[in-house]
């Protein structure tokens, strides 16, 4: 086992130095672009303002054809553009393809100064992890990169799964991870082919009342299981859980009922494949007015935390003070890229 110590060493000489704390980051939709299609990579600048992170993709949805173009298109786009508070993240290839090795050396040398986050997939424990840590040392260091560049896994396989608690531990480069649920159902051999939600089909029969009398079936959430899962994992090393792509871009209030339950189970935000989930993420992943003011009181309230107070009726104590923290702590982060909002925050 490796001893703390030589776990924050960097693996290669003349790599910066491992981070021991996340950054401090607004992340409440990671929004995919397709670097190779022209026209939506001419649109980047009068976007970078409008989302807390930009991601290029180089893995599903890019033609085999199209794949070094999507690579040559994301290395121009980290070029021209300067993104200021928002993250600009690249999704390569999986670790058994034929284009992941360009991908990782090719954007680290060209861009790898701009580049916040590497986000791999179909993560199946924390050997894929441990080999790609050492390659962006290796890279990091060639190229003199001045600060490291983290690793976000995405769960897409029934052993990622399995394994997720070692994955969330397996380097100080791990910044988080997205639930696939598309990738997952198949891994499992789940019986949709829908891309994240719910399942009609899937769901608990109220009981019989009677001959005759209709029965309600109430629709249950086939990823509520692994989500929570993988928010433990990541909560318990000090990483970002998010949810993954929702692909029915027609039904926005089903779009929203996921993130919201997502965002209740502790995710820090989802996935935006279209346009119009920006706007549902940032309202769905920023707390409501009126928790954030009951939370506010709280926290005035009880200034240390200790101790227990009555506020309108209801018994607050240091459990209730912690999760006001949570609430209030992520508002200001909000704030402070959203005048409107600190507006209804009241702050």
């Amino acid at each position: 086992m490796k001893p703390p110590r030589k776990f924050y060493e960097p693996l290669a000489i003349g790599a910066p130095q491992p981070r021991r704390e996340l950054p401090v980051a607004l992340e409440r939709m990671i929004h995919f672009f397709p670097p190779h299609n022209d026209k939506l990579r001419a649109r980047l600048p009068e976007m970078i303002g409008n989302v807390d992170v930009l991601l290029g993709n180089l893995e599903d949805a890019i033609p085999i054809d199209a794949k070094e173009a999507a690579r040559k298109g994301f290395i121009d786009a980290a070029r021209a553009n300067e993104f200021g508070e928002t993250g600009l993240w690249v999704r390569v290839n999986c670790l058994n393809s034929p284009w992941f090795l360009d991908d990782v050396t090719e954007i680290v040398a060209a861009a790898g100064d701009k580049l916040d986050v590497v986000m791999l997939p179909k993560v199946e424990g924390p050997w894929d992890i441990h080999f790609f840590d050492q390659l962006l040392a290796q890279l990091e260091a060639k190229h003199k990169v001045g600060k490291p560049i983290l690793i976000h896994a995405i769960l897409e396989t029934a052993l990622g799964v399995a394994n997720v608690d070692a994955i969330a531990g397996a380097s100080p480069r791990m910044h988080g991870m997205s639930l696939g649920p598309a990738d997952l159902a198949a891994s499992r051999g789940m019986k949709t082919t829908r891309v994240g939600g719910g399942h009609p089909f899937y769901g608990v029969l109220e009981d019989a009342k009677g001959e005759g009398v209709p029965r309600t079936l109430f629709q249950q959430d086939p990823w509520h299981y692994t989500v929570a899962k993988m928010v433990d994992a990541c909560q318990s090393y000090g990483l970002k859980a998010f949810y993954g792509p929702f692909g029915d871009f027609s039904d926005d209030a089903a779009c929203e009922a996921q993130f919201r339950n997502a965002f209740l189970l502790g995710c820090a935000g989802a996935w935006s494949l279209h346009p119009r989930q920006i706007e549902i993420a940032k309202r769905v992943f920023s707390p409501d007015a009126a928790e954030v003011k009951f939370a506010v009181k709280i926290l005035d309230a009880m200034p240390d935390g200790s101790g227990a107070v009555m506020i309108d009726g209801k018994m607050q104590d240091d459990a209730t003070w912690k999760q006001a923290k949570v609430i209030v702590d992520l508002a200001r982060r909000v704030a402070a890229r959203d005048p409107a909002m600190k507006e209804a925050y009241g702050f």
